[in-house]
Order: C-alpha cells, then structure tokens, then sequence
C-alpha cells in the first residue's frame, strides 16, 4: 500500500462515476444545509429574544425526523430507493425556497418558521433510510468503508467551514440568502440522486404496513452482528457523550473563557477530519467488528482521562483522539451494518440506525448534565467514560460474531 493511499482510499472515487456525483452533490447540500442551520437559530432569535423559542426548534428538526426515519425506512424496502430520495429532497428544496420567501418577506411568523423546519426535517427523515443504502450499492463490497469514510470527510470538512460560512452570509446578505443556498444545493443534490441508476426493490411476499416496522426491529434483534454493532453506538452516545458538561468544565477549570469553550468543539472536530483524512489506513481492514469495538473502547478511554485532565493542552488532545476514534467507529459501524443486512430488510435497519444516531447523543448530553448536577461535570465525564468502556468490554466478550465479522464472507438472508 503506497503511503498515499494509506491517507485516502480513492479506490471508490476513480472506479464509479455515479459515487462521484453523489459525493460531489452531497457535499453541497451539506454546506447548504449548515448554513440554514445558523440561519434558523438567528431568525428564530431575532424573532423571540427567547432561548425556550430555540430551543424548540430542536424539537421541530428531531420529532419529524425520528418518526418519519421509522416510516422512510419501509418505504425504502417497497419503493425505487432512487425515486424516493429525489422526491423527498425535491421536497426539502421547496420547503427551503420557502423559508427564503418568508424571509425576504419579512413575514416574522415563528410558527410559519417552524412549521417550515419540521416539513423540510420530516421529508429528510423519509428519504435518510434509503439514502444510507446509497454507498453500499453503487461499491464493490471491499470498497464501502471508504466509500462511507468519504461521506464522512465531507460531512466533517462541512461542520467546520459551514457554521462560520453561515454566520458571514447572515452578517452580509441577512437569513434569506442562506436559506435560498440551502435551496440551490439541495437541487444539486437532487441531480446527484437523478443521475444515479435506478433501485427498484425486488418483488416481496412479505405484508407491508405497520407489521413491517416490527419485522424490521426483530431482523435487529435477531442479529447478533447488527444489534452489538447499534448497541456499540448506543454505549458510545448515552453514557460517554461529553458536549452537555463543555461549559461547565471550561467555567470550573478555565475560568469560563468562551474562547477555551469554542476550542474543546473545534478540537473534536480537528480530532474527526484528521482521521478522515487517514482513512485508508482502515477502510482496507476486514475485521469491521473489531475495529468498531476498539474504535469505541478508544473513545471511552479517551473521555474517562478528559474528566480528569486538569492541563488544557491535555483536554484538548483527549477531545481531539476521542474525535477521531468517533470517526472511526461511525464509518466502521455504517459500513458492517449496511453488508451484515440483507438487501430486503437494510431500509428498515437503516432507519433503525437512523433514529439511534439522532437519539443517542441527545439521550447522551440529557445523562451527562444529569450526572453532573448531583456531582461534578468532571465526575460525570469520567464516571460516564468509564462505564461506557465496561459495557463495551462486557459486549466484545459475549458477542463473538460481532467480533469475528469479516467483509467477504456472505450474510444469511433474512426471513420475514
């Protein structure tokens, strides 16, 4: 392996035009989207001087998209998975013009603004399951981790330059031209999907309806590979998500400098694009389980030691590890869940893994400001690090498939 590649894998990239266009439309409705992100938080605020109003819109953007993930992810095992992306984000890019409009209109209505968010997070709830399917049917089995840790990247190179973008539009031009952005890319993302090649789902015996939710989440169960890979994350997320304790560490340690505070965020961050970065290091590996499972281990370890370190050099490097072992795992956990799943049941799995990665962390940050109300945030980090390195030695012990998975090696076909 040439030191280049052990930086990127760009197999996925030269071999299929279609995952370039993907890739390539994906980002820019990324971009956009962050950029809506900050314009909604501004306008909102502008709008109530009310920090219960923002809050709210977290509840806009999370309820419809937890639901409706649950729902998109059987309609992606009936539908064109295609089709139904195309739909959905033709769809958001209305819902967006349409924020765009009642901005330049000056119409200050929260909840005409609301009601906008919710549309636009219900209808990308619908299309996320089938979305997920995306990488591991245009690749070659051996090439889907990369695949995926070029998603990653772009995701992650996007949270960092999006925010601050979205702030200078704000200042410049006002909310309205974010949200027309967030139009604009999500029409190319729309021609991205377009110009993939169709994925009708195979003729089924099985009843769809609510009956199919419930077959879906018993698939999961069932599958010892799939369920310790999601409990993986859910062991990651819940018990050692540290965001909620920043500001409390950074006022008890840092003299609350909201400058120290900015940096534990971007620190994560620089920890998630670097291993991105040297994602060919791992995307050839075959074992996905154990690499998962280190992965996590290595994130729990990593926080444990944050809630105890008192240097903010030390911090720093801790959130920036932790930041890249989370890369690691998500991009492992995409990969083994989407080829440990058969094809007739993966929208369902993809929307279950959907909802877990919407929930967890908020569940994740709810626990962590928990803990340290009747402690210490510097207790709740460790403590919660902790056990969350106890949960995953205890699953890495009793779940010998999820640890001997292997790419190539064919999956059982799930029965109904």
């Amino acid at each position: 392996m040439s030191l280049l590649a052990g930086f990127l894998d760009a197999r996925p990239l030269r071999g299929s035009a279609a995952f370039r266009r993907l890739l390539v439309s994906s980002s820019f409705s990324t971009i956009g989207h962050q950029l809506a992100v900050v314009a909604v938080l501004a306008q909102v605020w502008d709008l109530t001087a009310n920090p219960v109003a923002v809050g709210v819109v977290g509840l806009a953007q999370a309820v419809p998209m937890v639901v409706c993930g649950l729902v998109g992810g059987v309609l992606a095992d009936v539908l064109d998975r295609r089709k139904l992306v195309l739909v959905t984000t033709a769809v958001q890019a209305l819902a967006a013009a349409g924020m765009a409009v009642q901005a330049l209109a000056e119409v200050s209505s929260l909840a005409l603004v609301l009601a906008l968010v919710a549309t636009q997070f219900a209808f990308a709830g619908l299309g996320s399951a089938a979305r997920k399917t995306f990488v591991v049917t245009l690749l070659p089995e051996g090439q889907v981790s990369a695949g995926l840790a070029w998603t990653n990247l772009s995701f992650q190179v996007a949270m960092l330059a999006g925010p601050a973008l979205g702030g200078v539009v704000t200042s410049a031009w006002g909310v309205g031209a974010c949200y027309a952005a967030d139009a604009a890319t999500l029409l190319v993302a729309a021609y991205g999907v377009l110009r993939l090649p169709p994925m009708r789902r195979a003729a089924s015996k099985e009843r769809q309806g609510p009956r199919s939710i419930v077959v879906g989440l018993a698939f999961v169960v069932r599958s010892p590979v799939v369920a310790g890979a999601l409990l993986t994350d859910v062991f990651a997320t819940v018990l050692a998500m540290p965001i909620a304790l920043f500001p409390a560490i950074n006022d008890e340690r840092f003299a609350g400098d909201p400058a120290t505070l900015g940096l534990f965020l971007s620190a994560i961050a620089v920890g998630g694009t670097a291993a991105g970065l040297l994602s060919g290091s791992f995307t050839r590996l075959r074992r996905l389980g154990v690499v998962q499972l280190v992965a996590a281990m290595v994130w729990a370890a990593a926080l444990t030691t944050f809630g105890l370190a008192q240097p903010l050099w030390l911090a720093l490097v801790l959130l920036a590890v932790a930041g890249a072992a989370d890369t690691v795992s998500v991009i492992t956990r995409g990969a083994l869940v989407q080829l440990a799943t058969p094809d007739s049941h993966r929208g369902r799995v993809s929307g279950v893994e959907n909802v877990i990665g919407i929930a967890g962390p908020d569940l994740g940050n709810f626990r962590a400001g928990a803990v340290a109300g009747f402690t210490s945030p510097g207790f709740a980090a460790a403590s919660g690090g902790l056990l969350c390195l106890v949960c995953l030695g205890v699953l890495a012990l009793g779940n010998a498939p999820l640890r001997r998975f292997t790419t190539g090696v064919r999956q059982p076909e799930a029965v109904g």
